[in-house]
């Protein structure tokens, strides 16, 4: 049974009741961005804050001034239509103003901008800034829970979904939180994952049609995936689909006895979009236990899968599995970049994604047919290559109780940080890592409380692993330029890439860096002093483009002077 519960936690700073009272604000989510962005700025005759993010505003693309959700609009790619900073001055690019988080160490958040109002998540708490000085309009806390597993209980949180004049975000422990967005006051919570404690929530939201579309962490721990809607409105829950099949439907061969309550197949990252067929593209996790799969036969459906749902009903329409029969935690939550445009002579509805398991894939999102994939990474040693199908051809390397040397490693080729999509360059950016790992395996019993690996990976002594941002020629199918990092290949974050013809990402030497989004080339850089584990955005307030991103506990912003 869901539960429905309404509380009122909200801190409303004196900020907020300052900008309330004096009436010097009022937001409504109209973009009027172009090359040189303007935005809806407050006039002396304002008398309330208001904040309206209209559904349509919210399938819009490219974003300019508004960053309205986690990778700016819904198709995924992290493209800003901004053009103010070029390749000719971002050079002089400034940091504008930092701010620090006190409850955590390792922010994954990236900003929602609307209208000059900056939303943030940092653990279970949400902040409002002023997105031109990064002072605190309002702060909603939430505590931490007790008792979590694995990544849940880091208390991580990738940020906030906007909805007319509500924001939404997930906690720890699989709480749908919706919010007013004047004033940060609880207006409903909803606990969507109460009957296994090894569930939480890692990831942010996604809004479309009326609907909070939300998943859960806990692919290692023993928990069955699903994707869920909500209505905006109430908190109702409208439709789940189950990631693990029940006894008896389709694809539930792989999971015997009640191993389907426990295999994993987790949904821990926003999908994206197209309202044109009103399909959600959403990835699932690895299955339960990660390394053995002695006890889950065949496929392991619908792990490490990529899933078109309709958006109404939940629904599936089709699924295509990366790695079936996952054994080395190759996750497929990689964002999938939805991108429209001719491809092999004909003009085609695409889908395309840097996959964990190494190899990048270009499929028609109509159907869910494999245009084309080919291998990322040099350290590649799972597979072969992939069939006419897409469907890998496997190598006979496997975890082993003495531990098996593989390629990609436990952190896979990619990961979450986001990729992006250049609309000049028809280039796809993401940072990939040449790692290798040993693999281990060691059979155990499902256990609420524990992760459930059935052993784990080791890191190879003496053996080096390097991160490398990629650019990938969707035209040539060939890669354009690959950028080599300098670091310890522990960084986190990903890209975002501009009409100003740039790519920014975080670097793996604690440098938040600019690149020329053509050729590679190095042209700016911003050394934070903390590892990144988040990707960054550009939104514009009163006629000035701005880029951030968080990097250790706190978010810094730049501008030109």
């Amino acid at each position: 049974m869901e539960t429905l519960l309404k509380r009122s936690r909200g801190i409303v700073s004196a900020t907020v009741i300052a900008f309330l009272t004096l009436g010097c604000l009022t937001l409504a989510a109209t973009d009027h961005s172009s090359d040189h962005p303007t935005d809806h700025h407050p006039t002396d005759e304002s008398t309330s804050a208001v904040i309206d993010v209209l559904p349509a505003q919210l399938v819009a693309q490219p974003p300019g001034a508004n960053w309205l959700s986690y990778n700016g609009d819904l198709t995924g790619r992290r493209y800003s239509r901004l053009a103010q900073i070029n390749p000719a001055n971002v050079g002089q690019l400034r940091a504008q103003w930092v701010f620090h988080s006190s409850n955590s160490n390792r922010l994954e958040v990236t900003p929602v901008v609307v209208n000059g109002i900056m939303f943030v998540t940092s653990a279970n708490d949400t902040y409002a800034l002023d997105a031109r000085t990064g002072r605190t309009i309002w702060h909603h806390a939430w505590p931490i829970s007790a008792g979590l597993v694995d990544d849940a209980s880091g208390h991580l949180s990738r940020g906030v979904a906007v909805w007319r004049s509500r924001v939404y975000r997930q906690t720890d422990n699989a709480h749908l939180l919706c919010l007013d967005a004047r004033s940060g006051h609880l207006l409903w919570d909803v606990a969507y994952a109460v009957w296994n404690k090894n569930y939480g929530a890692t990831g942010a939201p996604l809004v479309i049609n009326g609907k909070v579309i939300v998943g859960t962490s806990g692919g290692d721990d023993g928990v069955r995936g699903f994707v869920a809607a909500f209505d905006a409105d109430s908190g109702k829950l409208i439709w789940r689909f189950w990631i693990i099949p029940a006894p008896g439907e389709f694809g539930s061969e792989s999971w015997p006895g009640d191993l389907y309550l426990h295999g994993g197949g987790t949904t821990w990252m926003p999908g994206t979009y197209d309202p044109k067929t009103n399909t959600l593209f959403w990835g699932t996790s690895n299955p339960s236990p990660d390394f053995d799969g002695s006890v889950r036969p065949g496929d392991d459906l619908y792990t490490d899968c990529l899933l078109a749902l309709d958006a109404d009903t939940g629904k599936l329409k089709w699924h295509f599995q990366f790695t079936p029969h996952d054994l080395f935690d190759y996750d497929a939550t990689e964002t999938p970049i939805l991108i429209d445009r001719v491809y092999q002579g004909k003009l085609r509805k695409l889908l395309v994604e840097g996959n964990r398991n190494g190899f990048i894939y270009v499929l028609d999102r109509s159907s869910g047919q494999v245009l084309s994939a080919a291998p990322f990474v040099n350290k590649l040693t799972w597979a072969t290559g992939v069939d006419a199908q897409g469907r890998p051809i496997r190598s006979d390397l496997a975890p082993t109780p003495d531990g098996t040397r593989i390629c990609p490693g436990y952190g896979g080729a990619t990961n979450w940080f986001a990729p992006s999509y250049n609309e000049s360059t028809h280039f796809v950016y993401f940072v990939a890592l040449e790692e290798c790992e040993i693999f281990s395996l060691k059979p155990q019993d499902f256990e609420e409380g524990k992760t459930y690996y059935s052993t784990g990976v080791k890191r190879i002594p003496g053996e080096t692993s390097q991160k490398i941002l990629l650019a990938y020629n969707l035209d040539t199918k060939s890669f354009a330029w690959k950028y080599p990092q300098v670091g310890n290949a522990r960084s986190g974050a990903g890209t975002m890439t501009t009409a100003g013809g740039l790519v920014f990402f975080g670097d793996d030497a604690q440098s938040f860096e600019a690149v020329d989004a053509r050729t590679g080339k190095p042209l700016w850089h911003f050394n934070t002093g903390q590892d990144f584990s988040a990707s960054p955005m550009s939104y514009a307030v009163q006629g000035k483009q701005y880029v951030a991103i968080a990097a250790g506990s706190d978010i810094f912003s730049f501008a030109l002077p």
